[in-house]
C-alpha cells in the first residue's frame, strides 16, 4: 500500500510517500481502508520530536491520528463490528496512524461515521471535537447559563468549541481575524474580540469575567496570567498548548488538556453532526501525496482551517 512515512525525526523534509507493507490486524483490531484522514498540529509535534517524551513512535512511522473509511479485515475477539461498516476513530498518538491507504485502528476506538457528511469529511472530526468536547465539559464543567471565552478560536478546535458552548445554552465570546468574523458567528459565537490586548493592564474584553476561559493558542506565563484575570472568582483557565500557573488567584483553577480517544464521546458527536446540531468544515482538500506539503504550510504558518488528506482514488 501506498503510506505516508518518515524514518527520524525532522522538518516536513523527512516525510515520505512510499510504498508500506499492508498492516494485518491483531486481537481487538480492525483494519480500516481509509477514506480520509486529517492535519492535526500534534502531527507536526509528534514529526518534529518536540514531544517525543509524551508519545514515543517507532520508526518508520506513519502520521495521522484522525480516520474515516470502512472496516476490511477484523482481528479475533471484535464484536459489533462487520467488514464493509463506515467508521471514525481517533487513533492513539504512539502507534501508526491514518495516512496511508490502510490504518489499523483499536477496535474500542471506533465509532460509527456520520451518515450526513461524505466518509472522507469525517476524518475532520475525532481529535479536534473530543478536544473542544473534553475542555469544556469533562474540565471545566461548562454549563447553561455561564459564559465561555474562546481564545484563538479560529480553528478546527475552536470552531467545535462554539457549537458545543452555545448548545449547552452558554454565552460565547470568541477571538478571530476579521477574515473569520462571519464564519464564527455563523456557528454561534455571541461576540467576536479581534485580538487581545495583552499590553494593557488588566485586560479588558467585553463581557468579563468569564466563567470559563478555554485557551486555544500558545501564549508566555505573562499572557497566560492575563487571560487567567479574565476567568471569574472560582471559574476554569483550560489551555490546550500551555499551562497555567500552579496557584492561581480567586481560586481560579487551570489544566491542560490532553486529548484521548472516547468513542462513546465520538458517537455522541457524530449524533450531534447527524441531526444537524454540529458542522463540520472543511478548509482544503489535498492527496495523501502531499502530506509534506500540508506540513510544511502549517510549519510556516500558511495552513488556515482544517485539512483533509485522502487517498488516490477515495
Amino acid at each position: 500500500m501506498k503510506a505516508v512515512r518518515y524514518h527520524e525525526y525532522g522538518t516536513s523534509d523527512v516525510l515520505r510517500y512510499e510504498e508500506a507493507p499492508r498492516p494485518v490486524p491483531g486481537p481487538q483490531q480492525v483494519l480500516v481502508k481509509v477514506a480520509g484522514t486529517s492535519f492535526n498540529p500534534v502531527d507536526a509535534g509528534i514529526r518534529g520530536g518536540y514531544l517525543a517524551q509524551v508519545y514515543q513512535v517507532s520508526f518508520p512511522h506513519i502520521p495521522g491520528v484522525d480516520v474515516a473509511g470502512t472496516i476490511a479485515e477484523i482481528g479475533a475477539d471484535v464484536n459489533g463490528w462487520h467488514i464493509g461498516d463506515a467508521v471514525v476513530a481517533f487513533l492513539p498518538l504512539d502507534a501508526d496512524g491514518a495516512a496511508a491507504e490502510y490504518a489499523l485502528v483499536p477496535a474500542e476506538a471506533l465509532a460509527a461515521a456520520p451518515s450526513t457528511v461524505p466518509l472522507a469529511d469525517a476524518a475532520a472530526l475525532p481529535e479536534p471535537a473530543l478536544t473542544a468536547w473534553q475542555a469544556l465539559f469533562e474540565i471545566a464543567g461548562l454549563t447553561t447559563g455561564q459564559s465561555v471565552f474562546i481564545n484563538g478560536a479560529s480553528g478546527a478546535v475552536g470552531g467545535y468549541a462554539i457549537q458545543l458552548a452555545k448548545h449547552a445554552g452558554a454565552h460565547v465570546t470568541a477571538t478571530a481575524r476579521d477574515r473569520d468574523t462571519e464564519r464564527l458567528r455563523g456557528l454561534g459565537a455571541d461576540h467576536i474580540v479581534d485580538y487581545v490586548d495583552y499590553g494593557s493592564s488588566p485586560i479588558r474584553v467585553d463581557g468579563a469575567p468569564f466563567d470559563v476561559v478555554l485557551n486555544l493558542v500558545s501564549t508566555t506565563d505573562e499572557q497566560t496570567d492575563a487571560l487567567i484575570s479574565l476567568v471569574a472568582d472560582g471559574g476554569f483557565h483550560v489551555g490546550t498548548m500551555v499551562f497555567g500557573p500552579q496557584d492561581p488567584p480567586r481560586g481560579v483553577r487551570t489544566q491542560r488538556v490532553f486529548v484521548r480517544s472516547d468513542a462513546a464521546q465520538l458517537a455522541e458527536l457524530v449524533n450531534r453532526v447527524d441531526d444537524g446540531r454540529l458542522r463540520i468544515e472543511i478548509a482544503d482538500r489535498r492527496p495523501l501525496s502531499e502530506a509534506a506539503a500540508v506540513h510544511d504550510d502549517s510549519d510556516h504558518g500558511r495552513l488556515h482551517g482544517k485539512t483533509l488528506l485522502v487517498p488516490t482514488g477515495r
